[in-house]
């Protein structure tokens, strides 16, 4: 029987809908972290520094940690969609402005695009939980995996660009996605309601810091974020200080990056099956943990160790994304816990980068950014043991 045109408007904007979504995800990391590919290209148009062209990358992980505890009462105010609508916005300011050319223009546009990544970091997981409750996980997943693609493919199109062209039109190119984004999520401003709204105004909102399993789940987001960014950071110098090319060097960070979306598609049908994700937390940061020690050891084998790092990492930043949601009941109760995991657990990233190279400076060799590395994957398996219980924010 053919579907009422009811019907399929119905399925078309349920589509759109998500298209919606996944297209936000790619918005989410690309556009600032390809510009660390060409950061010695800015350094000596700029005439800056080292440490100067690393804020490029520092800051909007710094913006992240000021800007998402405003999310959630942004969302209470004007409702979800029209304040990630209003992201998007920000960041296609904020990649303007830093296409300028200027140094304070650069710095400026992109604490902007931070700002506006930092709010589609935090309520995209609530409208997940609002709109698609008992997908909410295997959602994630797919959400997980676009935004690392998305990562993947900026990071290789921004070294040709720059070279055809200059870093500004290269960093600038990346406005299409937001305006795209934009068009695609227009629509959905006239659906703006919460639909749990009732329901939720019945629930006590105590304080989220005063809940033993928010911190569980925030810190197993920040630490798990720490060893990701500085890992990312650093790779490319740790292979080549073992002997490897600095081609190979970037084919493996390449790998890296592939393989923390690869499980996105895992975890899902794993979660279904599982009474709770205690194992599966652990298991994952003991991966990592085994990357870790064989990179070290087993240098000749870096490619092995990479991958095993990347899925074991990278599923656990996928997972503390899915605690988000698992571990609330609505989606504004998902919208407060993500703002507390993301200002804490980005303020605890920020320090990776910095910490590991600090490290390395004082010491002139790699043995304690990788033993700091190693204790973290074990801390993060012992977080897992406690953020993966069955448990709910309000539960204790």
């Amino acid at each position: 029987m053919p579907k009422s045109a009811s019907a399929r408007h119905t399925t078309l904007f349920s589509l759109l809908a998500l298209a919606g979504i996944l297209l936000f995800a790619a918005n989410l990391r690309g556009p600032f972290t390809a510009a660390g590919a060409v950061l010695e290209v800015i350094q000596a148009s700029l005439h800056i520094g080292a440490g100067q062209a690393g804020l490029l990358l520092t800051l909007p992980v710094l913006a992240f940690c000021v800007i998402s505890p405003f999310a959630a009462p942004l969302a209470r105010l004007y409702g979800l969609e029209r304040v990630l609508f209003g992201a998007l916005l920000i960041m296609i300011a904020g990649i303007a402005i830093r296409s300028t050319g200027s140094v304070w223009m650069l710095y400026t546009g992109t604490i902007i695009l931070g700002g506006g990544i930092a709010l589609g970091n935090t309520l995209v997981p609530s409208l997940l939980k609002r709109d698609y409750p008992n997908s909410f996980a295997r959602l994630t997943g797919v959400y997980a995996i676009t935004m690392g693609l998305g990562a993947a493919a900026a990071s290789t199109i921004i070294v040709p660009l720059t070279l055809a062209f200059d870093w500004q039109v290269s960093l600038g190119s990346f406005i299409l996605l937001p305006v795209i984004s934009a068009l695609v999520w227009w629509p959905r401003l006239k659906n703006n309601a919460a639909p749990e709204e009732a329901a939720e105004e019945s629930v006590a909102a105590a304080p989220m810091w005063r809940s033993p399993v928010a911190w569980q789940v925030t810190l197993f987001f920040g630490c798990t974020s720490f060893n990701y960014y500085a890992f990312t950071a650093w790779l490319p110098s740790i292979l080549v200080s073992q002997g490897y090319s600095q081609v190979e060097a970037g084919n493996m960070h390449g790998l890296l990056q592939l393989c923390t979306a690869v499980p996105g598609l895992l975890l899902p049908l794993l979660i279904a099956k599982a009474k709770d994700q205690r194992a599966i937390a652990a298991g994952l940061a003991l991966s990592g943990f085994s990357g870790v020690v064989g990179l070290y050891l087993l240098p000749a084998y870096a490619v092995v160790w990479v991958m095993i790092f990347g899925i074991g990492m990278g599923g656990a930043f996928i997972m503390a994304l899915m605690f988000i949601g698992l571990r609330t009941r609505h989606s504004r109760q998902t919208a407060r816990l993500s703002g507390m995991t993301q200002s804490f657990g980005y303020m605890i990233s920020a320090c990776g980068p910095v910490t590991v190279g600090l490290a390395h400076d004082l010491t002139g060799a790699w043995l304690v950014p990788f033993i700091l590395c190693g204790t973290l994957c074990l801390i993060v398996a012992t977080l897992g043991l406690g953020a993966g219980r069955a448990r709910y924010v309000d539960e204790g």
